[in-house]
């Protein structure tokens, strides 16, 4: 879709490129993914299903593991 020139990428499209691309997600990512709140996606972070990296205060989930568990949660 164009509007006055400039390509609008269709819905999702932008974001689920970006997504394709990440080895991690933020606790935020996640959140926002599974629809639920931060503090609910914090718990679920200290499930040992999810393979998390802290860099000081920041927190990074393993792409794959994420989705891995929640592959078999389908």
């Amino acid at each position: 879709m164009a509007v006055d020139g400039h390509k609008i990428p269709e819905a999702g499209n932008c974001y689920s490129q970006e997504i394709k691309d990440k080895k991690t997600y933020s606790v935020l990512e996640i959140a926002d993914i599974l629809q639920i709140s931060k503090s609910k996606a914090y718990e679920l972070c200290k499930q040992p299903d999810f393979k998390v990296v802290r860099l000081g205060r920041t927190i990074r989930i393993s792409k794959v593991s994420f989705d891995n568990w929640l592959d078999n949660l389908l």
